[in-house]
């Protein structure tokens, strides 16, 4: 998913791949063809069609490299694939410097909560999902029933992947899995499989693999689903036979909300609870924070070192655990506890970011609450 998985692939890496050669030779020539005409006026003119031509000259596609014709012999064996059709399209695929710059770009210090909410929680993005909520009531209303996941949990999580659909990513998907399978060698594992997944998706789906587009890690579609999820929780909601995570909304709220319940949430019950820590116990419970969550406990634990909570009657007897969000307060930075439950754990199956599932789920109440204000 988006929304954060992209800087968490890219959080995790380190090693700078090699460029294929034959991409470093064309960049080459494009930068001695215009060093040429930048220090030599006069002869431009007649080094322009060289420099032209070195300038559209493409870098070579993937099919003649041994790594992927492996990869497409598996491909044949496993799966049925034309082994020829397979080398005709790695042929068209091509390298993407940009992609590998943007995963090995060092995160140097994970922002404050203060600092990742406000662009989440913009009155843009909570009248956008009011407005969305309006636009699929029927169709939301439908997989809160099925799947116990409350629409306003679905319309943010849409909210914060792609501002329910207006950014949904300008990669070829084929081009960006290509890239990271072949030449991001720390994570290649990771996405030779989901290549592998998106080539499979696009047979599903009958769709020139060529023309899917998604985000620079590969996700796809409104929600921005990574190709192995596409396959696994997509679900064919509108029932037309055709999941669809473009362009039918009805495929697109199922299929978060299938994922959701896939990964158990539980229905009814909530995210985060308010928190208060005991001064004498402080330090101790602060200690047991690694990056602003914890790890979970039973509550009566928590208790017993001094965290209380507004707790509901029929909260779920599972382990929770303890999250800080750091605010800023009149007095300069403050942080805000909270009991984390398994529902919150269960978003940040979608993302694993605390502060993404700290973010759908502050979008998702203020999203109700301006949609409860405009009702009569």
């Amino acid at each position: 998913m988006e929304g954060g998985l992209d800087d968490n692939i890219r959080a995790a890496a380190h090693s700078p791949p090699e460029a294929p050669l034959q991409a470093l030779a064309v960049a080459l020539a494009v930068a001695l063809a215009a060093f040429a005409g930048a220090a030599a006026p006069d002869a431009a003119a007649a080094k322009k069609p060289a420099a032209k031509e070195a300038a559209t000259k493409e870098a070579p596609g993937y099919a003649g490299r041994a790594d992927v014709q492996a990869f497409v012999d598996e491909l044949v064996r496993e799966h049925g694939f034309d082994r020829r059709a397979l080398l005709r399209l790695f042929a068209a695929a091509r390298y993407q410097p940009k992609i590998v710059a943007a995963m090995q770009r060092p995160l140097l210090e994970p922002p404050k909560w203060y600092e990742y909410a406000p662009s989440f929680l913009s009155p843009a993005r909570i009248g956008g999902g009011v407005a969305w909520w309006s636009a699929h009531a029927g169709e939301l209303a439908r997989a809160e029933e099925a799947y116990g996941v409350p629409a306003e949990i679905i319309v943010a999580i849409v909210g914060v992947e792609t501002f329910y659909g207006r950014n949904t990513g300008s990669h070829r998907a084929l081009d960006a899995l290509s890239t990271l399978a072949f030449d991001y060698p720390r994570r290649a594992a990771f996405f030779r499989g989901e290549l592998k997944q998106f080539l499979l998706l696009a047979r599903d789906l009958d769709a020139p693999p060529a023309t899917l587009k998604g985000s620079f890690a590969g996700a796809l579609g409104v929600p921005q689903f990574m190709p192995g999820s596409y396959r696994n929780f997509a679900v064919d909601f509108d029932e037309d036979g055709r999941v669809d995570l473009w362009a039918a909304s009805a495929d697109i709220i199922g299929s978060v909300a299938n994922y959701l319940a896939r990964h158990d949430w539980q229905r009814g019950q909530p995210v985060l609870l308010p928190a208060t820590l005991a001064p004498d116990g402080r330090d101790v419970v602060l200690r047991r924070l690694d990056g602003g969550l914890s790890e979970r406990r039973p509550l009566a634990a928590w208790a017993g070192d001094g965290v209380t909570a507004d707790v509901p009657a029929n909260l779920a007897p599972d382990p929770v655990g303890l999250l800080l969000l750091e605010e800023i307060s009149a007095s300069g930075e403050d942080a805000s506890y909270w009991i984390a439950c398994n529902n919150f754990y269960v978003i940040t199956r979608y993302n694993r970011s605390r502060l993404y599932a700290a973010a759908v789920w502050e979008l998702a109440k203020a999203i109700r609450s301006a949609r409860a204000a405009q009702t009569p």
